[in-house]
């Protein structure tokens, strides 16, 4: 038996625990009325009316009731679709602020607040009971040992992003206990980590973890699941799939567990939010949350047709950003997971969607204003996903100061580039440089705003940008129709996998090609997870729903790709040993000694004209960066010099002798790296202004100065 509710306070929402009882409190505008569900180990409900509103708030307070309880709610108001109200009291409802989850949704009829077979569709009424099919929310104990950790922030110019998924990175791995793989206690074992130190990573940015739907039955149907988890159902809770010691509080601890192991080990922990829209879906998608608490003023409604949802994101629907509280919501779960879970920053979903204020995307939208006057969001990582699936949802280089965004516009112009595609050297520069024509002059913003990447998880791998040209969905369940069609992959001359030597052998060169690329450009670089041992899925370029051997790492492709591996590891250290690598300032083009901190040249040694970066079929180009030239002081104040480099790009199919460009024949160069080779130089090889330099045909060779400048 429980004792009586007492009043409570409105704040804070969700399940708050003082170490005597638990008050409950939940936002609703519209409800007329709002019982708490408690549920014991066998399943049986008690159902407790709140009897204080304050504010919209419904609260109240239960003595004895403490962590490992399960509970949800149910409320009560209008059931008028056509006017958004959305209230239906037989459905149980996830706490929007609930700090842990026990279990999945399961699929069935009864989540929804309608009659599925009901020829009004969402407009009839469905007295169903929900709750047997619906996780229930968790009053969770947030007290942990930290032992003194905190967020590491590590300065943007020396962040190494790598995507990675919880459980397809540990799945598979051997060396990880077996009730581990697949969760955060996996990616905070030893193996996991020693692989991302040994591989030079200060940061992994992992796929959603926010509890999600993953049985949406247009999957279930078909026996697969929903792998990626673009599909939140809760800002709070880490998903409880993905925990090896329990579901009724442990996964929050197993978590926080999980992020000081990775911060004991110097990388930091990003996570993919998804706060532009939630696992409800459309009009005809099931009420397990927001839906049942307050649909209106939760969700973007068509105006004057509120039966309907506006969709930026694809996904049936878009969360009221511009109702306070939304932005409450969304607001309070990020400083939670700063604060209380120890996360270092967030990559954002669709990010555009966030920042329209009407229909149009405005840089100066509230939501933008509240992240940079928080005191706690403001000194965090901050990544945009910069577009959305609405009208003018495309905003790469438009995003206000403090945001790094992820550039699409340097993952297509490097893939074109490398394919041998014509009229790409120009953004080819630009990208190499941090892309100052999107950031610099558009509003100022420095280097670190360019989130460079060749892949990520929506799309190919990186084995597979080389060795496909088209799409493979198959397994997906869609007759390939689902995924990008325009992947800007070349396949080396065969489709998928082939025993050809020459196709092989090309396919390895043009990985390092990209690689090479990656760690050497100005900006911020994500490795994809994988992409350094030559994982693929196989032609699949939209892996949502591949909870398989398809998405999970292959650990077996460490051995069979060791070199690959190691020429990643020895450009991850290369470019964290050189800053001439990674600036924090734009390049000026300005000269010491008669010498500028950039130059761009010709294979035959003259400076490029301006007039030459208009040429279609230019495919090959050197740039030289100086050492001596890096603008930003170190931590200390002292003046930052470096080493100076020559760089020959050659995405021409033939060899191209290059020439030393005119000022530096004098000087004596050592090649560092030759893509057409598998490992960085071990010879000594040496080369001066009377030597040609021959670079291979889809190939990179770069060199250093012995003599100073």
């Amino acid at each position: 038996m429980y004792l009586p509710l007492w009043p409570g306070n409105v704040y804070p929402l969700g399940a708050s625990w003082n170490g005597k009882g638990t008050n409950f409190a939940l936002f609703s505008e519209y409800a007329t009325g709002v019982e708490l569900c408690l549920f014991d180990r066998d399943d049986q409900e008690t159902r407790i009316a709140f009897t204080e509103v304050s504010n919209f708030v419904w609260h109240g307070y239960l003595p004895g009731v403490g962590p490992g309880q399960r509970y949800g709610f149910r409320v009560h108001g209008p059931y008028e679709p056509e006017k958004g109200f959305r209230f239906n009291p037989n459905k149980l409802l996830i706490d929007p602020y609930g700090k842990a989850i026990d279990g999945d949704v399961l699929p069935d009829a009864a989540l929804s607040g309608y009659n599925w077979e009901d020829p009004a569709e969402d407009l009839s009424f469905s007295d169903s009971d929900s709750a047997p099919f619906v996780p229930k929310s968790v009053v969770v104990d947030q007290t942990f040992d930290w032992e003194g950790d905190t967020l590491l922030r590590t300065p943007w110019h020396e962040t190494i992003i790598y995507e990675t998924h919880v459980k397809g990175f540990t799945k598979n791995h051997p060396e990880i206990p077996a009730a581990w793989r697949g969760t955060y206690a996996g990616l905070g074992h030893t193996a996991a980590i020693q692989h991302l130190q040994r591989l030079g990573i200060t940061a992994v940015e992992l796929m959603p973890i926010h509890h999600f739907l993953a049985n949406p039955g247009h999957l279930a149907d078909k026996g697969l699941r929903n792998y990626w988890g673009y599909d939140s159902i809760n800002y709070f809770s880490p998903y409880a799939g993905y925990s090896a010691s329990g579901t009724l509080g442990q996964q929050v601890v197993e978590f926080k567990a999980m992020v000081k192991a990775l911060h004991r080990a110097g990388i930091e922990v990003i996570l993919d939010v998804v706060y532009n829209h939630t696992g409800e879906g459309n009009h005809l998608g099931p009420t397990l949350s927001l839906r049942g608490i307050d649909n209106c003023n939760y969700y973007r409604l068509m105006e004057g047709n509120e039966r309907y949802y506006m969709d930026f994101t694809g996904c049936g629907n878009s969360l009221y950003v511009r109702h306070p509280q939304v932005l409450k919501l969304i607001t309070d779960s990020l400083r939670y997971w700063v604060t209380e879970m120890h996360v270092d920053g967030f990559r954002f979903d669709l990010a555009s969607a966030l920042a329209r204020e009407l229909y149009e995307v405005n840089s100066l939208a509230a939501f933008f204003d509240i992240i940079h006057q928080d005191p706690v969001l403001a000194d965090v990582k901050l990544i945009a996903e910069p577009w959305d699936v609405g009208d003018g949802g495309y905003q790469v280089g438009n995003f206000p100061v403090l945001w790094s965004e992820w550039n699409g516009k340097y993952r297509d112009t490097v893939r074109d580039f490398w394919r041998g595609e014509d009229e790409t050297l120009g953004e080819f520069a630009y990208r190499l440089t941090g892309s100052p024509d999107l950031y610099f002059q558009q509003n100022g913003r420095r280097p670190n705003a360019s989130i460079n990447f060749i892949t990520a998880h929506d799309g190919f791998t990186l084995n597979d940008v080389v060795s496909y040209n088209e799409k493979h969905n198959e397994a997906n369940g869609e007759d390939n129709r689902d995924g990008e069609s325009h992947n800007r992959s070349w396949n080396c001359g065969v489709e998928g996998e082939t025993d050809d030597p020459d196709v092989l052998q090309l396919r390895e060169r043009q990985r390092r090609n990209f690689l090479t690329t990656l760690m050497l450009s100005q900006g911020i670089p994500m490795l994809l997870g994988g992409d350094e041992m030559g994982r693929t899925q196989q032609g699949n370029n939209n892996g949502y729903c591949q909870d398989s051997e398809l998405s999970w790492f292959n650990w077996e492709l460490v051995k069979e790709n060791a070199e690959l591996l190691d020429f990643c590891r020895e450009l991850i250290y290369f470019r964290r040993r050189h800053p001439v690598f990674r600036r924090r300032k734009w390049f000026q083009g300005q000269a010491i000694r008669g010498v500028p901190d950039i130059g761009w040249y010709n294979p035959d040694g003259t400076e490029m004209m301006p007039e030459q970066w208009d040429v279609g079929y230019t495919k090959s180009i050197a740039l030289f960066l100086n050492g001596n030239m890096i603008p930003s002081p170190g931590p200390q104040g002292q003046k930052i010099s470096d080493d100076s480099f020559l760089l020959f790009f050659n995405a021409h199919w033939e060899t191209i002798e290059f020439v030393l460009p005119n000022g530096f024949a004098n000087q004596k160069w050592k090649m560092i790296i030759d893509t057409k080779e598998s490992r960085f130089i071990q010879d000594e090889r040496v080369f001066t202004g009377e030597q040609v330099l021959p670079v291979a045909g889809r190939s990179i060779v770069v060199l250093m100065v012995l003599k100073p400048l």
